[in-house]
């Protein structure tokens, strides 16, 4: 189980190479803000690639561009060992959302994937057709979306993939939208399709932030690190199919990955420790009610305080895409230290743990304007204006000028929500404005 970067170097043929590739985006100051960096990557046949990572580490950037739906700013991509410049010819997407016409029927939107074919009426009814029986949909060809499940929606969007008949298929996190049992059983069916050879695909590269998901799809994993995105790690994953999740070697494979994550998780938290005093801090996607509940969750006996991350993640249920933002935003606020594997209160964190609602909020209050310089300067712009009242479009602005737009949407909607549970300000929705 040895990270390797090209098990299969010299065997089978490159699908999809990507040569020192990267992306950067303009800020509004025009300045880059790059959000990937020296990426190399390649897919042989007969390889599914998992990218795997947290959010924000730039899996779907990468995607789009191996679909060549986005144009590096460095690096070149090949596809078939010919330069990639734009959507070519046997690739096809599986994206997260249903992406489906709602006024369309099965058989229409499944159509669509082949509307720049060229192709006669009666051949793209006929290649419609059986890509609609292959992903199981028979007998639902005239259905509209509406009267689909989610699993059934998702159904269409794999077949109007497969019906071009491509040599690579990219996939975005296809299953994350879907319920637990109805996400397993896509997965195994696309992975009967997959071993049986039933589609002509060579190669795919999927991208997911399930750990568990990678290992039992994948035959290699790139693991992401972000801000910019980038390659950390590479895992074999050289298990038979089908795989069984309560395989010790499967589980051994689970925890390397999630060390990896872990370990990437501590680093990238102590990093930003070290930066609380910039503006531009990101700040992960997590409420104050999930904060609390999992500060309580983590002072009480079972965990006396210190634990595991595995622990919590089973305890509280949570996946690991879900745990490790609520891990990194305790650790900037100074309620938790973040260690490689495992997360232990503060003094202020037990603090918070024992004290009743009104310290709570003014305990929270403290931490937020010491660690949180967005927050501290919304509060000093109210103080300074008449009114105090300020539109979200100035701070947007400035944070843009730091971050990625999604990073700052995150980031502020996160402040919003932090700074109402410590009672430093409000927030009008309807009216995008900040006031007491």
């Amino acid at each position: 189980m040895a990270l390797d970067d090209a098990p299969h170097a010299g065997l089978a043929t490159p699908v999809l190479e990507l040569d020192h590739v990267g992306m950067a985006f303009a800020r509004p100051s025009g300045d880059p803000l790059p959000v990937l960096v020296d990426i190399d990557l390649m897919l042989r046949e007969g390889e599914i690639l998992g990218l795997l990572g947290r959010s924000g580490s730039g899996k779907s950037t990468l995607l789009r561009v191996a679909a060549g739906l986005a144009r590096p700013t460095s690096g070149r991509v090949r596809y078939q060992r010919a330069p990639l410049s734009g959507p070519a010819e046997g690739i096809s997407v599986v994206f997260q959302t249903f992406a489906l016409y709602p006024w369309l029927t099965v058989l229409a939107n499944v159509e669509l994937g082949l509307d720049a074919a060229g192709l006669a009426p009666s051949v793209v009814r006929e290649r419609a057709m059986s890509a609609i029986e292959r992903i199981g949909l028979d007998g639902f060809e005239s259905a509209f979306p509406r009267e689909l499940s989610g699993g059934m929606r998702q159904r269409v969007g794999f077949a109007r993939a497969l019906v071009s008949e491509p040599k690579l298929l990219l996939m975005d996190e296809p299953f994350s939208a879907l319920d637990v049992l109805t996400a397993e059983t896509l997965r195994s069916d696309f992975l009967d399709l997959w071993t049986q050879r039933q589609t002509p695909i060579e190669a795919v590269l999927m991208v997911t932030h399930n750990i568990e998901e990678a290992v039992l799809m994948c035959d290699r994993i790139h693991v992401l690190g972000g801000h910019p995105g980038h390659i950390v790690a590479t895992l074999n994953v050289p298990l038979s199919r089908p795989r069984n999740r309560l395989d010790p070697a499967f589980r051994a494979i689970v925890d390397t990955l999630y060390g990896i994550l872990t370990a990437r998780l501590a680093e990238s938290a102590n990093g930003s420790g070290a930066v609380r005093g910039a503006f531009g801090l990101r700040l992960p996607a997590v409420s104050s009610h999930r904060l609390v509940g999992f500060l309580d969750a983590l002072a009480a006996a079972t965990h006396d305080g210190h634990t595991e991350l595995t622990s919590m993640a089973a305890a509280l249920m949570l996946k690991p895409d879900e745990l490790f933002p609520v891990a990194v935003a305790l650790h900037l606020l100074a309620f938790a230290e973040l260690q490689e594997r495992t997360i232990k209160l503060t003094a202020a964190g037990r603090m918070f743990a024992h004290a009743g609602d009104s310290e709570r909020k003014k305990l929270f209050r403290e931490h937020v304007v010491q660690f949180v310089p967005l927050i501290a300067h919304i509060r000093e712009v109210l103080d300074e204006r008449e009114g105090h009242r300020a539109p979200r479009a100035r701070f947007e602005l400035e944070l843009e000028d730091h971050l990625h737009r999604a990073d700052a949407e995150t980031t502020l909607r996160s402040a919003i929500d932090w700074g109402r549970y410590a009672g430093l300000f409000s927030y009008d929705d309807h009216t995008r404005t900040f006031g007491d």
